[in-house]
């Protein structure tokens, strides 16, 4: 009969070579790729979706083993090589490594899957430079918002280790609110030119804006091209520093009504203040994750949080837990863009115009416009382009 401590040795095992083999795998293809670009596909969005949803799903395999092999293999070595630093350095710098190594680990990963497989379904233009620019930019806010995080989740640790989960808990709506204003105004610019949107389009945005009390709310353009073929359309922001932003292939490959249901729906969520539920979202889900992975670290260690390395196994836990709420995230996403859409056609009385759009979104994105029922609600932040569409012509359908 196996043992206990066989199955885990061989399960750590297995889940090493996954992650350092499929790792391996892309290296070799990102190689290839630089040497001898890969030729162009056709552009069928069955094809693509599915390997989209192909890609999620080994992506949150591969998460999982990489979590596992960190926490049970390389956090105590790790953490034992760090111990002559001084104990508010120790955890920043076991975090920052962790994350430069993962990165370093999986850029051929990240190369393929976002920009080579973009780049072969006519889906960017960007160079591979541009690319790599691109993600070391990322890499280094991800750093920065790593080591001060690490730094200030330590020092409430240290200080409170039992109640630690609960301050956590209650710092995360003012900390979500800061990173809401803070990422418009610092971090997005590092990767795209934000500016104000003039001309008529603005004007009709605006007086559709102002008949909500949203009068006031930045509306912006932004050079989505440089990455991307894709159309969007987003809002962010709370407490006065809200934006309505429109990409600039949305504005310049959609007609003016398309592009009017697509900002109402953006307004939609600036009037509901969908920033602001998802805050509270995500502090639910944080809760349940941060308590959850906390009794399950002190049950399966029988210690706390003590060190950058029972870190790393709290980590596994959470990744765990948060994978199952994932369903039920996206599940309350889904259901906060049927209201978005609902309350784009009363702003503009247009429901055909917005079936319009989300067809021509489906096809430039090149979405499935009916995923598989699984596929939803496991991945699904939005309802599938083939209901939206349907309700949106049955809206438009005189009764």
């Amino acid at each position: 009969m196996l043992s206990a401590a066989f199955v885990r040795k061989a399960a750590l095992g297995a889940a090493t070579g996954l992650v350092f083999g499929y790792a391996a795998l892309r290296a070799a293809q990102a190689v290839r790729d630089l040497r001898r670009p890969y030729p162009a596909r056709t552009r069928e969005s069955k094809e693509y979706a599915g390997g989209q949803r192909a890609l999620m799903v080994t992506g949150a395999v591969r998460g999982v083993a990489a979590v596992a092999a960190t926490a049970f293999l390389a956090a105590d070595p790790l953490d034992r090589a760090l111990r002559p630093l001084p104990r508010p350095l120790r955890a920043p710098a076991f975090a920052l490594v962790l994350l430069v190594a993962d990165a370093a680990r999986d850029l051929g990963a990240a190369y393929v899957e976002g920009h080579l497989r973009e780049r072969t379904y006519g889906m960017t233009h960007q160079s591979g430079r541009g690319w790599l620019a691109d993600q070391a930019k990322a890499l280094g806010v991800g750093a920065v918002v790593t080591t001060l995080l690490t730094a200030l989740a330590d020092a409430i640790v240290v200080r409170a280790p039992r109640r630690w989960p609960l301050i956590a808990i209650a710092a995360t709506p003012p900390l979500l609110a800061f990173a809401t204003i803070v990422a418009p105004t610092f971090v997005m610019p590092l990767f795209n030119a934000y500016e104000p949107l003039t001309g008529e389009l603005e004007t009709r945005i605006r007086a559709l804006a102002a008949r909500y009390g949203a009068g006031n709310a930045s509306i912006l353009r932004f050079d989505m091209s440089r990455q991307t073929t894709k159309a969007n359309a987003f809002v962010t922001g709370v407490l006065g520093t809200e934006r309505i932003v429109l990409a600039d292939t949305l504005i310049d490959a959609f007609p003016a009504d398309e592009t009017m249901f697509v900002v109402a729906h953006e307004l939609g969520h600036y009037v509901r203040r969908d920033p602001w539920t998802g805050i509270a979202l995500a502090t639910v889900l944080l809760s349940v994750t941060l308590l959850g992975a906390d009794l399950l670290l002190r049950a399966t260690t029988r210690r706390g949080l003590d060190t950058p390395a029972q870190g790393a196994r709290l980590a596994f836990y959470a990744t765990l837990l948060q994978l199952a709420l994932v369903p039920l995230a996206n599940a309350a996403s889904r259901a906060i863009e049927r209201r978005a859409d609902r309350f784009a056609v009363t702003a503009t009385q247009d429901a055909a115009a917005g079936a319009r759009a989300f067809a021509r979104l489906g096809e430039r994105n090149l979405s499935d416009f009916d995923p598989p029922r699984w596929a939803e609600l496991l991945f699904g932040s939005h309802p599938s382009l083939r209901s939206r569409i349907r309700d949106l012509e049955s809206a438009a359908t005189p009764s």
